[in-house]
């Protein structure tokens, strides 16, 4: 079992930046592949980043490469997801989750955290 807990979101104008913070508890984040997903409003979960389990390989969906990165730091158990250059579009409820294969698919995830809220204003 692993619990997951976000934190960092919040509001801020388009342009700007924030970094979410997704700290893990009850097994080793290193056990896991862990991903961001986010759900904006009225529409429905999908992918943001993801990073393997073992040698930390990212991947990200087309609307967020060059602006967002995700990283991890096994030794706090915690993964992060720079946001950078946000625009209106961004906002989202955003989750982390963790999962045994680093995959875009929500169903390959096992654990998820409760989201946190990113609002971009124009």
């Amino acid at each position: 079992q692993v619990q997951l807990v976000e934190s960092g979101g919040g509001l801020v104008q388009a342009g700007g930046s924030l970094r979410l913070s997704c700290a893990a508890s009850g097994r080793t984040a290193t056990d896991y592949a862990m991903g961001w997903f986010r759900q904006p409003p009225g529409k429905e979960r999908e992918f943001v980043a993801r990073i393997s389990r073992s040698f930390g390989i990212t991947h990200y969906a087309d609307a967020v490469k060059g602006r967002f990165t995700i990283s991890r730091d096994n030794a706090k158990n915690t993964v992060y997801l720079q946001m950078n250059s946000l625009k209106p579009e961004d906002t989202a409820v955003y989750y982390c989750a963790a999962g045994r294969i680093s995959s875009a698919t929500s169903d390959a995830y096992d654990y998820w955290g409760q989201g946190t809220q990113v609002t971009v204003s124009s």
